[in-house]
């Protein structure tokens, strides 16, 4: 292994400790505790940190000049475009389903939220028939539909890592924010990657989120 190698797996090890860290609850609970006045500021802060540092692994992978592992040629080459665009396009429609404002922090700081739970209330897209994170679903189809140096594999690697042990540590957050409608929704829907034989039913999601509006009533 090449020393820029392994300077790009400390580099994307980096990330996700400080990417995981930013965003666990105890941190936003020591924050909270010291600079309350923050708090309206945190998300949208975590955010602009989170694509600063993006730039040093990434930065780091410009760097790379060398020979290909693998590039997708012929019927291969539109097999992978087509799943790309439809990875992309399915991102882009799954947004309707999100408060970006939340999600930016923007709606955090016009009402001066102060508390470390996210405000966003439980909701089911059509997507979250299927899996429970949909963006790291599309994230990755677009990783590994790539051309391969030994940049871009070692990256994928270490982001297929990070997303299956980060969407574990959401599903504990979410689990905390949303109790037991969450858990039942976890028993019933994969993390990561949909599987024919497991995934909610219209009616069945439409049962929970009715479920969920009686109770915030």
């Amino acid at each position: 292994m090449s020393s820029l190698s392994f300077t790009l797996i400390l580099s994307w090890l980096f990330y996700f400790l400080a990417h995981s860290l930013l965003a666990s609850i105890s941190a936003k609970e020591f924050v909270a505790s010291r600079f309350p006045g923050f708090m309206p500021f945190y998300r949208l802060t975590y955010n602009i940190l989170a694509v600063l540092l993006l730039l040093v692994p990434l930065g780091i992978m410009l760097r790379f000049e060398g020979e290909w592992l693998w590039r997708w040629s012929g019927i291969f080459s539109w097999v992978s475009f087509a799943i790309s665009l439809l990875a992309i396009v399915g991102f882009i429609r799954s947004l309707r389903y999100y408060d970006m404002n939340e999600f930016f922090g923007f709606r955090q700081i016009s009402e001066q939220v102060q508390s470390v739970d996210d405000q966003e209330q439980f909701n089911l897209s059509p997507l979250h028939r299927w899996v429970r994170h949909p963006w790291y679903f599309f994230a990755l189809l677009l990783i590994w539909t790539r051309d391969m140096n030994e940049a871009m594999l070692i990256s994928a690697i270490m982001m297929t890592l990070y997303f299956i042990i980060g969407s574990k540590l959401e599903d504990r957050k979410l689990t905390r924010y949303h109790g037991d409608i969450y858990q039942r929704y976890r028993e019933l829907v994969p993390g990561l990657l949909p599987l024919p034989w497991k995934y909610l039913s219209t009616a069945r999601m439409n049962e929970m989120l009715n479920g969920v509006d009686h109770e915030r009533r």
